[in-house]
């Protein structure tokens, strides 16, 4: 069966329309696998994209969206239909945005205190960063630092009726009283 001049061009405007990333068929899934590793997270392969990458610790909703924008992804598609190089892509961006044109105000670290740069921290790296921030306010003995050092909220937090741990916890009746029962 021979296909007619325009039944060409027809198929070329519907071949140029299709997005840049064509998701594998549903038939084509790996099924051998079903969790893939991604910035330290384990990632189910049946789950959305989208929400797969919320799933890592530091990526944010708006974040993960950007990353699909960014790689010209559907956010719908299953991350067992992704390929390695996908993977890696992902990795890549989700690891170092500025290359791929990810704004500053959408980084989860910026303007670090040691070098002065816009950073995006994801997995172990955000818990580090935390504990060294903390240490660093004990050690030059701010009014945070303080808080932290004994245990109290750092934020304003009033704490007549919250952050109560321990035994001094409300008021204790003595073991043989009756008073206040019926």
């Amino acid at each position: 069966m021979a296909i007619s001049g325009k039944e060409q061009e027809h198929i070329k405007k519907q071949e140029s329309k299709k997005p840049a990333f064509k998701p594998k068929e549903t038939a084509e899934v790996n099924t051998d696998r079903n969790l893939i590793r991604l910035c330290d997270a384990d990632i189910f392969t049946d789950e959305k994209i989208y929400y797969a990458l919320r799933k890592i610790r530091g990526v944010s909703f708006s974040y993960a969206n950007a990353v699909c924008k960014v790689l010209n992804l559907d956010r719908n598609a299953k991350v067992g239909e992704l390929d390695t190089t996908k993977i890696s892509e992902i990795e890549s961006v989700i690891r170092d945005p500025s290359k791929y044109g990810i704004k500053g105000w959408m980084l989860n670290r910026r303007k670090d205190y040691e070098t002065g740069e816009d950073k995006h921290l994801v997995s172990s790296n955000i818990k580090l960063n935390l504990e060294s921030d903390i240490k660093r306010l004990k050690a030059i003995k701010s009014y945070r630092g303080l808080r932290h050092a004994i245990g109290q909220p750092s934020r304003g937090q009033k704490t007549r009726s919250h952050f109560r741990k321990g035994s001094a916890i409300g008021v204790k009746r003595k073991a043989g009283s009756k008073e206040g029962r019926v």
